[in-house]
């Protein structure tokens, strides 16, 4: 089918629904839903079947719905209307909520439901549960759309009152009476957005990034210790983190980055290296082991990686290459990684200067990776991965994701051109035609298209992804492998170097030039700048129009254990 998805932005829920459209063999163009006249625009001249909804804030006027057949995803189950519907369901710590598909009509959520799927609701925030759940049950739901669509089966919607807006007063914390399971459920339901409103050390800002604290006790609202970027404050019965802070008008960032100087005299209560999550608190590096393989985990915010979180990962690379047999990158709860921290760079005073450091650290943890010739290293894309995340990933000798995961390994679309050894990383698995493809056409990949290509292994199935990926990483370990791995990067080394010092050797002007399209898309992109237009990259015409042919290439790829070259034609390489 031709269809369209008409979406206020072009966020992981509608990437899903994207890629899973792709995985059907439809023809899928997109479009931002700015103003009447440009949806009128668009939709005319793709000539739509059906038009999808997967993330739209926006009333859409009688020309559209009216003209072509419309539906829109909401997540919350039959009866539930109107925006803020994730706050409500936390608000109300309900044990189930769902998604619905319904034609769009006159009524704000009104229409005829084709399809409903529930989910269990976590002890999470939002836009974690949005991240995961929520997009899992749309994934759902748009198959059984297809099913009841075709055959006309629906069920009118509950015609129940709209939710009142949920306002920063019934977000609002009251420090002298609130505890601190309450500070945590207010924080949950407004994070990502739009944060709680509040004021620490006279600074107004929104809260973001909760966690309560087990050890440190102090007065309401004082300020007790800072940690990684996070701070810690007093509760009328004990203590919780906050890890992130926005002044209004500007962007999010590390709670110390705002409130700076006043930190002062403030201790840095640190942790281990590697914490044992012995106790609750704020942490963002940890481990598991079970028989020899090792789980590293990095819960960093939004996946973005600093200079000095790199630096304190690739330490703990380093440690646990002497502490295990095979190492698996778990990377943190809703995202693997997203490579390097933007809103940072956008604060910095000098921003060439940090950014230049931000991707060396990035480079020294993949380096770390790429060379760990003592252990069997595996990539889980258990969550989203982009930029140098994808390419981070990639280092590893195997790779493995869960299914409707999506990953974006491009980096054009922020001005930059990249490193993180990609260019030796990305052709080793797909070719070097398919490589730049991929680098071109800066479009989200699905983890099952990925398997296809060769840029990952495995796909395992969500209901037991992480037992499965305990039986890959377990047989994965092997002496002869590791002897072949050693013997490969020793004779290849230098040529694998001169790759990432190519890379930056482009990128340096990225960084350092005050006239580098970086600055200027980087700044749209941390204050969230709306698109004036869609992205003509995900118009379907675009994408023929910009269809790469297969032509001979190259690649370096491993094949059960033997590394070798391959001159053949840019396809995935056949096992030996």
């Amino acid at each position: 089918m031709k269809i369209l998805l008409l979406v206020t932005a072009f966020n992981s829920q509608t990437q899903a629904v994207y890629t899973a459209l792709q995985e059907r063999g439809d023809e899928v163009s997109v479009a931002y839903a700015i103003s009447e006249e440009q949806m009128s625009k668009e939709i005319e001249t793709f000539g739509p079947e059906l038009i999808l909804c997967p993330f739209l804030k926006y009333y859409l006027p009688p020309s559209i719905y009216e003209n072509y057949p419309t539906y829109i995803f909401h997540p919350g189950p039959r009866g539930d209307r109107g925006p803020n519907a994730l706050e409500y369901a936390l608000k109300s710590h309900t044990k189930e909520w769902g998604v619905v598909i319904l034609k769009a009509n006159a009524e704000y959520d009104g229409g005829d439901i084709y399809a409903e799927k529930h989910f269990k609701v976590r002890n999470t925030y939002k836009a974690s549960l949005y991240r995961q759940e929520v997009v899992q049950a749309s994934l759902q739901a748009l198959e059984q759309f297809f099913e009841h669509y075709e055959k006309g089966i629906c069920q009118p919607q509950i015609l129940n009152p709209l939710h009142e807006k949920f306002t920063q007063a019934k977000r609002a914390i009251d420090w002298q009476k609130d505890d601190t399971q309450t500070i945590i459920g207010k924080i949950y339901l407004s994070d990502s957005l739009p944060g709680v409103l509040d004021e620490i050390l006279d600074v107004p800002c929104y809260l973001y990034g909760v966690w309560r604290e087990e050890k440190f006790r102090g007065n309401p609202k004082e300020i007790l210790a800072k940690r990684d970027g996070a701070v810690c404050l007093g509760t009328i019965d004990g203590a919780v983190w906050i890890s992130h802070l926005k002044e209004p008008g500007k962007f999010k960032l590390p709670a110390t980055y705002v409130l700076k100087e006043k930190l002062k005299g403030i201790k840095e209560e640190r942790l281990p290296l590697i914490f044992d999550k012995s106790y609750d608190t704020f942490y963002e590096v940890s481990v598991e082991k079970r028989d020899n393989v090792a789980y590293l985990c990095f819960n960093f915010h939004n996946g973005a990686m600093s200079a000095a979180q790199c630096v304190r990962l690739k330490y703990a690379v380093e440690y646990l290459k002497n502490e295990c047999d095979v190492l698996v990158l778990v990377g943190g709860m809703d995202f693997f990684s997203n490579g390097i921290h933007l809103n940072i760079l956008e604060d910095s005073q000098k921003q060439g200067e940090d950014g230049w450091a931000n991707i060396n650290a990035m480079n020294d943890l993949v380096r770390s990776i790429l060379f760990a010739d003592e252990v069997v290293t595996v990539a889980s894309f258990a969550r989203n991965a982009g930029a140098g995340g994808v390419f981070m990933g990639l280092a590893c000798d195997h790779v493995v994701a869960k299914e409707g995961v999506v990953l974006n390994p491009h980096y054009k679309t922020l001005g930059l051109s990249g490193s993180e050894y990609h260019t030796y990383t990305l052709p080793k698995r797909v070719g070097k035609e398919k490589a730049e493809e991929l680098l071109e056409a800066c479009l989200p990949l699905s983890v099952q298209r990925a398997k296809t290509i060769g840029m990952v292994d495995e796909v395992f199935a969500d209901a037991d992804y992480y037992e499965s990926l305990y039986r890959f990483a377990k047989k994965s370990y092997d002496d002869d492998f590791l002897w072949e791995k050693q013997e490969y990067l020793e004779e290849n080394r230098e040529r694998i170097e001169a790759c990432k010092e190519k890379e930056l050797e482009v990128m340096h002007p990225e960084f350092w030039d005050k006239e580098s399209a970086f600055h200027q898309l980087r700044r749209e992109f941390v204050y969230k700048v709306c698109p004036r237009e869609t992205p003509k990259r995900l118009s379907f015409q675009h994408l023929q129009q910009a269809q790469v042919p297969k032509n001979v290439g190259w690649a370096l790829h491993t094949t059960e254990g033997i590394w070798h070259t391959d001159k053949s034609t840019a396809e995935r390489p056949k096992k030996m």
